[in-house]
């Protein structure tokens, strides 16, 4: 069993798999690589001057992996609460289970629906700012929880914040991800 799994690979669910897993949790993050974040030609991401949606996705999942997060080309089709977490079910029938699960499935929100998750108006997921939901253990982050308010550094950022709120339950205390230069640099 995973620390964490990530249904969903674009920008929110590779920024939260990149937190989790450079600091730690064992992480599997499942998807297929689809994310409209390929069609983006991005001139507004802070510190980056322009690049290719296609390649910051790519540089993401090369962060992740060097820190030990798995990425699965697999579709999910349903999620399962379990005694011990979630399951998310792929379309092999095989069940990928973490005691934490985030949702960064974008506009394909069935996933969350078919598990009861409460909808705005807009057919957002409801949540509060962390990505927490009412359902114990399960986040949505990015442009599933977001309705049409979505920038790629935001769904980044929504991933950051849902890793950072499950490392701070994780270790006990308010927890920050914060590397400084080292001397001498």
């Amino acid at each position: 069993m995973a620390d964490v799994v990530i249904v969903g690979d674009g920008p929110a669910g590779l920024s939260a798999a990149l937190f989790l897993s450079k600091n730690g949790l064992d992480v599997v993050l499942l998807g297929c690589d689809e994310t409209p974040a390929h069609l983006a030609l991005v001139n507004n991401y802070l510190g980056i001057p322009q690049i290719t949606g296609t390649e910051l996705l790519r540089v993401g999942r090369q962060q992740v992996a060097r820190f030990g997060g798995k990425l699965r080309h697999q579709t999910v089709t349903a999620l399962e609460q379990t005694d011990a977490g979630w399951a998310a079910v792929t379309d092999t029938n095989e069940k990928v289970e973490g005691r934490y699960l985030i949702l960064a499935t974008g506009t394909k929100r069935d996933l969350a629906a078919g598990i009861g998750l409460a909808t705005a108006e807009d057919g957002s997921v409801v949540n509060e700012r962390t990505g927490r939901t009412a359902l114990p253990g399960l986040y949505c982050i990015g442009w599933t929880a977001r309705g049409h308010q979505i920038e790629l550094v935001i769904s980044a950022g929504d991933g950051a914040a849902a890793a950072l709120d499950i490392l701070t339950i994780e270790k006990g205390k308010p927890f920050h991800d914060f590397d400084v230069v080292p001397k001498g640099e």
